[in-house]
């Protein structure tokens, strides 16, 4: 796979720049399991509901740390495997995930976030504030969600 550089994107538009680096659609993914479920490995990525393949992933992960998205380092638990972390280029995504998830709570309707009204609500009043608290706890290691991490 051909990465993206900062010397080698088609243009330099903002969007265009955004949507080569994170836009598409197993990158994001990857960025929602961390902030969300708390998922840092490769076998805990390969179990998401929406199926990626294996090369697609390692493809992806190599590519978001390439680009200084994520940052890996060795488990300090088992040494074969690799934990995934976001990077602060990599938080600072999480404004822009959450505000997919807005989008997407007001218009799709089988949502699962629909469910969270109280968060949905409070991201849509203080989007800022909300988007700062998830940087934090993410940044010390957390997610949104633990108890949903596979």
């Amino acid at each position: 796979m051909k990465t993206a550089s900062k010397e080698d994107v088609r243009s330099h538009c903002a969007v265009n720049y955004g949507v080569e680096i994170f836009g598409d659609r197993w990158s994001l993914l990857i960025i929602r399991d961390i902030v969300f479920v708390g998922k840092k490995t490769y076998g805990q990525f390969l179990k998401s509901e929406e199926g990626i393949a294996t090369n697609v992933l390692a493809s992806r992960l190599a590519f978001l740390e390439e680009q200084g998205i994520l940052s890996k380092a060795p488990s300090p638990d088992d040494r074969r495997k690799d934990f995934y972390t976001l990077t602060e280029k990599g938080l600072d995504l999480i404004p822009i995930v959450l505000n997919i998830v807005l989008w997407s709570a007001k218009h799709d309707s089988k949502s699962y976030v629909r469910g969270l009204k109280e968060f949905v609500a409070r991201l849509s009043q203080n989007p800022m504030q909300v988007s700062e608290e998830v940087k934090a706890l993410v940044r010390s290691g957390g997610c949104m969600f633990p108890e949903s991490k596979e």
